[in-house]
Formats: C-alpha cells, sequence, structure tokens
C-alpha cells in the first residue's frame, strides 16, 4: 500500500474523528507522531517531530473559523518541505485557490472524501512526494462554472479532461488509465495545456500546479 512509514501529524478538535483517523492510518503503516486539537498543539508538534505531512481541519478553536488553514499557511512558510492536506466540511473555492498557490506537496479535499483508507493513504503519499491534489467535487463545481474571459476556452474538451484530472492530483498515468488512452497521448495533451495557458518552462515554477492553480481560479 501507498503511504507506507510516512510521518503525520494530526489536527482535529474532534476527539473521535482524530483517534479514529490516526488508528487507520496506523493500520495502514503509517506512524502517527502526534495529535493536537488546536492550532497552536499543531504548530508546536510540527515543530518537534518534523513530521512528512500535516493533516489538518480548516476549522479549530478557539473561534473554528480559519485557525487550521492559518497554521497550513504558517507550517508553508516555516517548514515549506513538509505536505499539508487541508480537510473541509465545505467546498470553499477560495481557501482551494489560495493554498494550491502556496507551491506543491498541497492537498484539499472535504472530509466526507475520506471513506476509502488505500485511497487516503495513496493521497498522502503523493502530497509526500510533492504533489497537489484536489477534492474531485471541488474541481467538478469549478468545471462547471464559467467566467468571461476564461483562459481555458483556448483547450481543446479532451484538454479539460486532462486538467481536471491533473487537478485531482493524478499522473499522466493515472490519467491515461481513466481516459483509456496511452500515456504518451497524456503527455502529448499537457504539453499542449501548458503551452496554451502561457505557462513558460523554467526550473523554479512548477508548471503542472501553476496550471492547476489557473484552472481552480476559473470560476
Amino acid at each position: 500500500m501507498s503511504g507506507g512509514g510516512l510521518r503525520i501529524v494530526l489536527a482535529d478538535d474532534d476527539v473521535l474523528l482524530r483517534e479514529g483517523m490516526a488508528s487507520l492510518l496506523e493500520r495502514s503503516g503509517m506512524q502517527v507522531v502526534g495529535q493536537a486539537g488546536d492550532a497552536v498543539q499543531l504548530l508546536a508538534l510540527v515543530a518537534e517531530h518534523a513530521p512528512d505531512v500535516v493533516v489538518v481541519d480548516v476549522r479549530m478553536p478557539p473561534t473554528r473559523t480559519t485557525e487550521g488553514l492559518d497554521a497550513a499557511r504558517e507550517i508553508r512558510e516555516q517548514h515549506p518541505e513538509i505536505g499539508i492536506l487541508v480537510l473541509s466540511a465545505h467546498a470553499d473555492v477560495e481557501q482551494a485557490v489560495g493554498l494550491l498557490a502556496t507551491g506543491r506537496a498541497v492537498g484539499y479535499l472535504l472530509k466526507d472524501r475520506v471513506v476509502d483508507m488505500a485511497e487516503f493513504a495513496d493521497t498522502l503519499d503523493r502530497i509526500a512526494r510533492g504533489g497537489s491534489v484536489v477534492d474531485p467535487a471541488l474541481v467538478q463545481e469549478l468545471v462547471m462554472a464559467g467566467r468571461r474571459h476564461d483562459p481555458l476556452d483556448r483547450l481543446s474538451g479532451r484538454e479539460r479532461e486532462v486538467l481536471a484530472l491533473m487537478a485531482e492530483g493524478r499522473s499522466n498515468g493515472g490519467i491515461a488509465r481513466r481516459l483509456w488512452v496511452s500515456e504518451g497521448t497524456v503527455e502529448k495533451h499537457v504539453r499542449s495545456i501548458l503551452a496554451k495557458l502561457d505557462l513558460p518552462e523554467t526550473e523554479d515554477d512548477h508548471r503542472r500546479v501553476l496550471a492547476v492553480v489557473t484552472f481552480l481560479g476559473v470560476r
């Protein structure tokens, strides 16, 4: 199973949910090195344990608004090497876009999406390896929405499909299996997408992440 050996810190003020998730992750071969009930505890545990990935709820004490998200941003600034997965009860486009814009190794999932532990472990593994993962429900919402001067107008229907799957964090191989095409065909689509979105190839920019951020920004 993917994700074996990853060191995880969990942050959620719902003790039963947090303990249950920790138990399932440990059964999947991961190490839950710390659990936090608020943002202050989370930051302290991250500094102490330097985990591979942090899983944090958006809403945490004391106000249960954006404390978890604010802590995630602070972790990204202080420990850019640590992967971050934010869990939310509701899809919030601005939160997702803002989080992904911080760079690589990030994810945004709805809580009710965490039902298949094998899939969840794979998600954490992809984030730990530098991938970006976006909840499919949020992706679908954005696909259905429209905006004037849509930068995605230049993309073909198939290229939009490929970009939507990229936003879900899928690799070229995973996209190929989903669309029943060859991996080489997917690579051609990805190159075309990046070119049409005017994303120059540089050593510093993660072009796939930038493409996903562009996609999420169209709503």
